[in-house]
């Protein structure tokens, strides 16, 4: 039986483009309304819905489990492209289920 889980978050950035493999210091958790059944294969979506800082943002999740997931914005960076990491106040919303 799937299950579906959706809610939004407000998300910014006020440290650097992490560009170390599995550091989440920088993230934010988020802990689902309701856990899904231990065992469970959990995805999540993530999408930014508004435009309020001038740059993109990229969204970098980590650590998804049956109770949450991390989050942070990690604004795009390579192919000559650097950001300082920085971004303003956004609204993120989000999407999990199972597999």
């Amino acid at each position: 039986m799937s299950m579906i889980l959706t809610g939004k978050l407000e998300l910014s950035s006020t440290n650097p483009v992490e560009t170390r493999g599995g550091n989440t210091s920088t993230f934010t958790w988020v802990d689902f309304p309701t856990p899904f059944p231990t065992g469970s294969d959990v995805i999540v979506h993530a999408t930014t819905q508004t435009f309020n800082a001038p740059d993109t943002p990229g969204i970098r999740l980590h650590g998804v489990s049956e109770t949450g997931f991390f989050i942070r914005f990690n604004e795009l960076y390579g192919a000559g492209t650097k950001s300082n990491g920085a971004h303003g106040v956004d609204t993120v919303g989000w999407t999990a289920y199972t597999v």
